[in-house]
């Protein structure tokens, strides 16, 4: 794990803890190590039991392991947006340089002081995203090492969670015999895997449905906005299924996965599926209907609470709809129900990396994702947080005061809107964000 071009995803789910191992050659993600296991110690999110949950990071990084024939040391690791703050930040430093050239030290020292704030003892920084550098005055500056400047400016977005959510999720990697390399808020990683760079400018809606709850989140210009949390998800609809057909959880489980659909116009009333029914000798015959019906009732509970949230912040302005990831997803007819309900373009996000086929792998591969396409200014801002390992910032961002060479990716710039564009659709979404953090 001492090669910095290998990076382990870790994603802590309700239902599953899943690891990914992938090599970047030339830019290019390559999977080549998976490891699954059943969550144990979370609910809705949050870790409530750091034992168990150690127990399912161990046993998940050990498969991970034997797939890739590789020792796992380190981590990238995921953190869902429960109670997550977001806020702008700003910074302003001195130029230390004598020769008043513009160095790394410089950028973490600006980061340093962006971070300067009172903050309820209850909560702490999760994440800093660097906006942009004013250098003397002259602003929209993405990488200013190397410039001349006297006065060094940032503009950046703070991210802020519970501090008991961070910790419990730290000391589970750490008891689990493992470092972290840096946390990475959820819906942040989801939006640069799940969007495409026009989405993410013009705006769009990751939605993400897991086993313990469901997430929106709008990503614009690039950044997330805002984030909405449902603390519903797979596992309330395993449990409606169990409760109406007097089943149990596994054999409720089982019906959901092998007959289940979230749009009950599309079942069909003629097809029976044997279910298991607590008192009787023999399965009871049920239509594929009738289970699709209890499944679409709460899947529209979701989707109606987590548009209500949408709605106050006008994300559906947006013209980019919404892009559904997440474990939920893999049932037939939900992209139908939620196009009903959003009333807007609703697509299914699926990773079409071998061996990952599938939704609910969407949100441990967005890590390795975020963390491969960082830029060196993006690493020296993150050092700032002490979050990061001494390590990976030493192998990541280049010990020199000049700008980075040709192979650090640059941040990309923002796309000419066309002019046919009508201005009044989008008038009161650009109002609203441009006062977003007021």
């Amino acid at each position: 794990m001492e090669n910095s071009k290998i990076y382990v995803g870790l994603d802590v789910g309700t239902t599953s803890i899943k690891v990914i191992v992938a090599e970047s050659i030339n830019k290019q993600l390559n999977v080549i190590g998976v490891g699954s296991a059943r969550s144990n110690g979370l609910s809705r999110g949050t870790i409530v039991d750091i034992d168990q949950a150690v127990t399912a990071i161990q046993q998940a990084v050990q498969q991970a392991e034997q797939k890739a024939n590789i020792e796992i040391n380190r981590v990238v690791a995921g953190i869902p947006a429960n109670q997550l703050q977001i806020e702008e930040c700003q910074g302003m430093i001195a130029v230390s340089d004598q020769s008043k050239e513009i160095t790394g030290q410089d950028v973490q020292d600006v980061a340093s002081a962006a971070l300067v704030r009172n903050l309820p003892p209850e909560r702490e920084i999760l994440n800093i995203l660097p906006q942009s550098f004013t250098v003397d005055g002259f602003d929209g500056i993405k990488d200013p090492r190397g410039m001349m400047g006297v006065r060094l400016e940032m503009n950046g977005i703070l991210f802020t969670a519970p501090k008991t959510m961070i910790h419990n999720l730290k000391k589970c990697i750490e008891k689990a015999g493992l470092t972290l390399s840096q946390l990475v808020v959820n819906p942040l990683a989801l939006g640069k895997l799940a969007l495409s760079d026009g989405e993410q400018d013009f705006g769009a809606i990751v939605v993400d449905l897991g086993g313990g709850q469901s997430t929106a989140a709008v990503i614009h210009d690039h950044q997330l906005k805002f984030t909405a949390i449902d603390q519903e998800g797979g596992d309330h609809m395993t449990k409606d299924i169990s409760v109406v057909l007097n089943t149990s959880i596994e054999n409720a489980e089982k019906a959901k996965r092998d007959y289940g659909n979230a749009d009950s116009l599309a079942a069909s009333e003629e097809e029976q599926i044997p279910i298991e029914v607590v008192g009787q000798a023999l399965p009871v015959q049920v239509t594929e209907k009738k289970l699709a019906e209890i499944i679409e009732a709460r899947t529209m509970q979701i989707f109606d609470r987590l548009k209500a949230e949408l709605d106050k912040v006008h994300a559906f302005d947006m013209p980019g709809g919404v892009i559904m990831t997440g474990g939920v997803t893999a049932l037939p007819g939900i992209v139908d129900l939620a196009k009903e309900i959003f009333n807007c373009p609703v697509k299914l996000y699926i990773p079409d990396q071998m061996g990952l086929r599938h939704p609910s792998f969407a949100q441990g591969l967005s890590l390795i994702n975020y963390i491969a396409n960082l830029s060196e200014v993006d690493w020296l801002v993150q050092g700032a947080l002490g979050n990061v390992a001494q390590t990976e910032l030493d192998q990541t961002v280049t010990k020199s005061t000049m700008k980075p060479q040709a192979t650090t990716k640059e941040v990309p710039s923002k796309k000419t809107k066309p002019k046919n564009q009508s201005k009044n659709a989008f008038e009161g979404l650009k109002n609203f964000f441009s006062n977003f953090f007021e």
